[in-house]
């Protein structure tokens, strides 16, 4: 399975003892501010194992983060399919690029490190020629990571999130690309 490395992170296969730090940082309102709701252990652990299920079975996805010496995980970043058949978005099917990062990590530049790394493996490795990463309009954090990897926006792409209601007040999404420079 597929491990990648930076200065200061190492993104891997998910572990068991993954499971408590993802849940409480899937429980923290201040990681999920732009999620339509935090998660209970149950439904975050049946994420982690779909996320390692997609690893097991092709070698990449959301891989676990962890900052090695300091702190076993931090949350993930990585790279999955956007299906079309189950997110009918009208950019799918696509690549999307993604993170989730425990609070007491932010503003250390992790997101955008292990971004960097995804990106690199995503063009190098796999050979994929785009990548996109989606957020809801309100979401400057992870808006200000996507354009410090490279990627730009064009406004007339921004969608509404096909799973959920008319009048949500996070429905309306901003989409971001990056171009393989090969």
């Amino acid at each position: 399975m597929t491990v990648l490395k930076t200065k200061r992170l190492v993104l891997r296969p998910w572990k068991e003892s993954d499971l408590e730090p993802f849940a409480r940082l899937n429980a923290d309102p201040r990681v999920m501010e732009f999620f339509p709701a935090v998660l209970s252990r149950e439904e975050s652990d049946a994420i982690a194992q779909r996320m390692q299920a997609k690893i097991a079975e092709r070698g990449w996805g959301w891989w676990a983060v962890s900052v090695p010496g300091v702190e076993d995980f931090i949350g993930f970043i990585g790279i999955n399919d956007v299906d079309p058949s189950t997110f009918p978005a009208p950019f799918a099917p696509a690549v999307e690029i993604g993170w989730r990062i425990a609070y007491d990590h932010w503003g250390k530049g992790y997101a955008g490190e292990g971004a960097l790394a995804c990106l690199h493996y995503a063009f190098h490795v796999l050979g994929l020629d785009e990548i996109v990463a989606f957020t809801a309009v309100q979401n400057t954090r992870s808006q200000a990571v996507m354009k410090k990897i490279g990627m730009h926006r064009d406004p007339k792409d921004d969608f509404d999130h096909p799973k959920l209601p008319e009048g949500h007040w996070l429905r309306r999404h901003v989409l971001y690309r990056i171009r393989s420079e090969k």
